[in-house]
């Protein structure tokens, strides 16, 4: 195929977004970028940028209009202006109705229970009022149907006495797993159908922080669980009609069942290894699907190892950065800073990827090199 030089368009610029770019600084493309902030980590770097909010439906068409390809980097953006964009001509991936759907988790729980996608069982409410018509559900996890992320909008639900606490808006009740592992697989699907998954990572939350603690790839699971969470991950794929980078969270009960917790229609944090440790970046495979090229094979050529950088406890302010030195010093780590100015505390500041033969070698190399790293108030 011939490829023309084209102007593509990302909604948001931010870390996800810097990433992006710097894959698509091997092709023919300019990237236009729109954010709600003044100077977001993408703006030095995009060939255009426009300050609007993404919430904003004629924001997104004005914005897109005259692009090529229209992309996300995050999924809270206005689905009307996006299908609106659709209908002019303009390529938009993930589509919409994808993003729509996603965008809602009971949406989300209802599609996977459609399809016969393994998923914890569920009730959708709509005030805190009905949680008392479930209390032989406990227990359970409340989550907001919209809006929620990095653990806002979660609450768990043990007990009656919880109930006051809850929130007062439509929600998804859905059963508590006593999980033993929760893993992420990548996976892409380009224009043409072609399929890519890479194999599966296992996340570490931080309990208290709700963030990605860490992060090793491949994950320490059976067989059978890497060949389950491919399964579903290529099911749902072709099932939404999918086109671009979806990041599949699921659980691993003890008996090694594999349920899907939710999606994210974009990069992901889950795959910021690919990076350095695939034959092509998840960042890459998104490109390559909106604007129409083959995808790239997802082969993983080294274990690896995340761990996120945060901002130090009681620092705002301008960030600087102590112990980078030592970090850059050691074989086989790579330091990703996102280039956000200012800090805060436990504010995702970068990410360190270590690569190693064994991911929990990397592992324990990662935490010990993010120790040295100090981001505070300069």
């Amino acid at each position: 195929m011939q490829l023309k030089h084209l102007k593509i368009g990302m909604i948001k610029g931010g870390q996800l977004g810097r990433m992006f770019l710097q894959a698509a600084l091997k092709y023919p493309v300019s990237v236009h970028v729109m954010d709600s902030e003044e100077d977001p980590p993408c703006r030095g770097f995009c060939a255009g940028f426009v300050r609007g909010n993404p919430l904003d439906a004629e924001a997104v068409y004005r914005f897109g209009k005259d692009l090529d390809a229209v992309t996300i980097e995050f999924e809270h953006v206005n689905a009307d202006g996006l299908e609106k964009l659709e209908k002019s001509g303009v390529q938009v991936f993930p589509r919409p109705q994808v993003i729509r759907m996603i965008q809602d988790k009971g949406l989300q729980k209802q599609r996977y229970r459609q399809l016969g996608i393994p998923t914890a069982d569920f009730f959708l409410i709509q005030s805190r009022q009905d949680l008392i018509q479930h209390t032989d559900f406990l227990p359970a996890v409340q989550k907001l149907r919209v809006s929620g992320y990095d653990g806002k909008g979660v609450l768990k639900m043990r007990t009656p006495e919880d109930f006051p606490a809850a929130f007062d808006a439509p929600s998804v009740l859905e059963k508590e797993i006593p999980f033993v592992k929760e893993i992420a697989v990548i996976g892409a699907r380009g224009r043409s159908g072609d399929i890519e998954i890479y194999p599966t990572a296992e996340i570490v939350m931080d309990p208290q922080l709700h963030l990605l603690d860490y992060l090793l790839a491949p994950a320490d699971v059976s067989e059978t669980v890497h060949r389950k969470a491919a399964e579903v991950t290529r099911r749902l794929l072709v099932e939404l009609d999918y086109v671009g980078v979806l990041a599949v969270e699921m659980f691993v009960t003890r008996e090694g069942e594999v349920l899907v917790n939710e999606i994210a229609p974009r990069p992901h944090n889950s795959g910021h290894h690919t990076i350095e440790a695939c034959l092509t970046s998840q960042y890459e495979q998104q490109l390559r699907a909106l604007i129409g090229l083959p995808l790239g094979p997802a082969e993983q050529v080294s274990a690896a190892a995340i761990v996120n950088l945060l901002g130090e406890a009681g620092h705002s302010g301008p960030a600087s950065y102590e112990g980078l030195s030592k970090a850059l010093d050691a074989k086989g780590v790579y330091v990703h800073l996102y280039g956000k100015k200012e800090t805060r505390p436990f504010r995702k500041m970068g990410h360190l990827t270590v690569l190693r033969p064994l991911a929990r070698e990397a592992i324990q190399i990662a935490k010990a090199v993010s120790r040295e790293i100090k981001i505070k108030a300069s």
